[in-house]
């Protein structure tokens, strides 16, 4: 029975429908359930549903509610974690209530430490602090974001294991007294305590440091009284060889595949076995085998801040092939809702050796078309962290992903010229259209017109630069030249979708898509993404659809470049919104409590001088940078450069001015060339009798063409 919660339900005004109680209840009554399996999320970690299924006479698939209290309470867990020998980090021994206490228990922890909430997950609620200045506002704000998100504000402090890894242990246990240790995954690259990556097994234990910790949660388990699946997660400091116990989740987690893929067992299988009261199948877990890594797909935006960047998926290809597995839980033409996680789907690779592993999820993700209307997804920073050195060698912490964002690096600049290729011949081709829709219009109303513009200019920005760029389509099969700043470039785009195809250019290959995202132009060659926005007028827009939280600037208000301007809420996250230039803001055009889709204007900026960024990144692009293949020569006969040239500009291509032809001209390419003007010359004035030509003195070439446009009989015309 699958519950279609959100119908008729407003989200924003009545709460998550995942958690209301007595609508599952009544979704438990309805459907005779006789067993309720929740995932990973939501109620999955709610002791209160686990009591609501045992008075509904409903199998829950997990542990008892009084174990779900018992370690889901963080503080409560670090005491029973102590109990059963397993190492602790330095803590406050129990909840804080005041600042002056925080400060009190600081002095013993030292610093830096964490202010962590007892309840929830998902990393909420949690502050660092580094020093004792900013001990009280972390205080502050840890206390208000759990009282907000889990509805209890109980803090406490806890020593911060810097230069660490997030190491976790999957286990599984029965009624009857075994638990299953299922080895050890590793989560360390993370972005604010929400994991990216996952994999078994960690490159930063041995086998006797896995095995110690696989005893060490198979004990806490045994303690606690544990029934079913859960996770033991620990943090490991390399350089000490120190462990530090975190928490216990009660329930299956997001990264379980990567565990099932190298121990062979089925964990949902194993939950509903357990739930009705089987036992495991042995004392002792089976050995793991090969290595298994898992990427998490989000439609969030990292060139934004990792903005949310939710809304309709017009495209979706998953890949597929050996050693590779997908969940997923959508499929092209869903909506993937503001209101909820921001995940589309899990890519994971096994491989009998970890470097085959990551072989395997580059390729997946090479292979995966995301097209997210309005939207986008994060594939493009997964693709560029597989492709990093530390990666491939496994040095890294939980630290280095938020280092790499903080300095910027985690964008790459890798073909960023050809990207502005596409982005300005897709507006061309947008211009195009428009002209061309403004000529069969105006031929409609009896005055055909056409302009005398040969290509078009666009303006495109990135990274503070402005850059004019003249396009011009040049030939048929998707033959183009664009010019910037006195450098011309021949290309050519053969579209094998209306999101992308291949780009050819410099004697080189490249898939490419590109899809409008409001003001903006988001486009993807070979999996690494740049976003250019057109000149908007200093107009700040909405990254996402979002609930507008604050308007923190008002007009005639000075603004420098990065200062933040707004507040959004999207998908339970805030989003800041800075203002791209320095300037004036001259208008608002949002107010608080309002919603508003993704593109939607918030506020225009007049900005101060030329209106570039300050500190724009890097140097200006430029179409020199295309450097043809080795081995790539590009002399072709003069006299068929000419011809070509000759025959576009009959046919009507973007060629400025006719050739005159230098060298005997073949006789096949010379026919070629004169098929093509008899060609358009047939839709003009035929030369008949000398009769009919003076019948039809009065009929311009233009009349004729205007009469063929017209008519519903061609052939007759």
């Amino acid at each position: 029975y699958c519950l279609d919660a959100r119908r008729g339900v407003d989200a924003r005004n009545l709460g998550s429908p995942y958690l209301d109680l007595e609508l599952l209840g009544r979704a438990l009554v309805e459907s005779q359930a006789d067993l309720a399996w929740v995932g990973w999320g939501f109620v999955a970690e709610r002791p209160e549903f686990a009591d609501l299924c045992q008075r509904l006479g409903v199998t829950f698939v997990g542990p008892p509610g009084a174990v779900m209290r018992r370690l889901g309470d963080k503080i409560g867990a670090k005491r029973l974690a102590e109990s059963a020998g397993v190492p602790v980090a330095a803590w406050s021994n129990g909840p804080v209530e005041s600042v002056e206490e925080a400060l009190r228990c600081a002095g013993t922890i030292g610093f830096p430490l964490l202010v962590k909430a007892s309840a929830g997950g998902g990393g909420r609620g949690i502050r660092a602090v580094a020093t004792p200045d900013a001990l009280a506002a972390a205080f502050d704000s840890a206390r208000n974001e759990a009282a907000s998100s889990f509805g209890d504000s109980t803090v406490f402090l806890e020593r911060r294991v810097t230069g660490a890894r997030h190491v976790e242990v999957q286990i599984i246990a029965d009624s009857h007294g075994t638990v299953w240790p299922l080895g050890v995954r590793d989560c360390s690259i993370q972005r604010r305590n929400q994991k990216l990556f996952e994999e078994s097994a960690s490159t930063a234990l041995t086998i006797e440091q896995e095995r110690y910790l696989g005893e060490a949660a198979a004990r806490l388990a045994r303690l606690a009284g544990y029934v079913n699946a859960g996770t033991v997660e620990f943090l490991f400091q390399p350089e000490a060889q120190q462990f530090a116990f975190l928490e216990v989740n009660t329930r299956l987690q997001v990264e379980h595949p990567v565990t099932e893929l190298t121990t062979g067992v089925d964990l949902v299988k194993l939950q509903l076995h357990i739930a009705f009261g089987g036992a495991l199948p042995t004392p002792a877990p089976p050995a793991a085998r090969g290595h298994a890594i898992e990427a998490r797909l989000n439609a969030e935006d990292p060139q934004r801040g990792f903005a949310p960047a939710p809304g309709r998926i017009e495209q979706l290809s998953l890949p597929c092939g050996p050693g590779i597995r997908i969940d997923t839980g959508v499929a092209e033409g869903d909506v993937i809702p503001s209101e909820y996680d921001s995940m589309i789907a899990k890519i994971i690779a096994w491989g009998a050796t970890r470097a085959e592993a990551i072989a395997r999820l580059q390729r997946a993700l090479a292979q995966t078309r995301v097209v997210i209307a309005g939207g986008t997804t994060n594939r493009a920073l997964l693709v560029e962290l597989l492709a990093r050195p530390e990666f491939a060698s496994g040095n890294f912490d939980t630290l280095w992903l938020d280092g790499l964002v903080a300095r910027g690096d985690h964008v790459s600049k890798r073909y960023a010229e050809l990207a502005l290729v596409v982005a300005a011949i897709d507006l061309y081709d947008e211009l195009s259209a428009r002209e061309q829709a403004r000529f069969y219009e105006s031929a409609r109303r009896g005055r055909p017109q056409v302009g005398d513009e040969v290509g078009h200019v666009v303006e495109l920005g990135l990274g503070g630069q402005s850059y004019t760029v003249h396009a011009a389509r040049t030939a048929a099969g998707g033959s183009y030249g664009v010019e910037l700043d006195g450098v011309a470039l021949e290309v050519n785009l053969d579209r094998q979708s209306p999101y992308g195809g291949r780009l050819s250019a410099g004697g080189h290959t490249y898939r490419f898509a590109s899809s409008a995202q409001g003001a903006d132009q988001l486009v993807e060659i070979d999996a690494v993404s740049h976003r250019f926005s057109r000149d908007d007028g200093g107009v700040v827009r909405a990254p996402a659809t979002a609930l507008v939280v604050a308007v923190l600037v008002e007009p005639g208000q000075d603004v420098e470049a990065g200062t933040r301007v707004a507040v959004l809420e999207a998908m339970k996250m805030e989003v800041a919104v800075v203002a791209v230039v320095a300037g004036r803001v001259r208008d608002v055009f949002v107010t608080p409590n309002t919603q508003v889709d993704a593109g939607a204007a918030l506020l225009r900026i007049d900005p101060e001088g030329d209106g570039s960024v300050s500190g724009a990144s890097g140097e200006r692009l430029s179409f020199r940078l295309v450097e043809p293949a080795a081995g790539i020569t590009r002399a072709p006969a003069e006299a068929t450069v000419e011809l070509g040239q000759i025959r576009a500009l009959v046919a009507g291509f973007d060629v400025e001015t006719p050739v005159r032809c230098s060298t005997t001209v073949p006789i096949p390419e010379a026919l070629d060339v004169l098929d093509c003007f008899a060609d358009i010359c047939a839709l003009t004035r035929d030369r008949g009798s000398a009769e009919e030509a003076e019948r039809d003195r009065a009929r311009s070439p233009r009349e004729r063409f205007h009469t063929y446009l017209r008519s519903l009989d061609v052939d007759a015309e």
